[in-house]
């Protein structure tokens, strides 16, 4: 696969965390970190997308928070 190089700015606790977990062995380089973040939202991006379109539309954010209180998750 090929790659282009681009430049970004990050909160310095961020990157911290990202350069842990690659020495931590959670992918082989800095780059691959990121790239395997950015592909795991856009898939989420996606399926967010996908399930709007079949519902016609975004859930009421109370069915929304219903749904994150029930899952132990923050409210939006």
């Amino acid at each position: 696969m090929t790659a282009e190089r681009v430049t970004v700015s990050l909160p310095p606790d961020i990157l911290s965390s990202a350069r842990e977990a690659v020495a931590a062995g959670a992918a082989e380089s800095l780059s691959a970190f990121v790239a395997d973040a950015l592909r795991n939202q856009l898939t989420r991006a996606h399926a967010l997308a996908e399930l709007e379109r079949v519902l016609g539309g975004r859930p009421p954010r109370e069915v929304l928070d219903t749904v994150r209180r029930d899952l132990g998750l923050a409210s939006a």
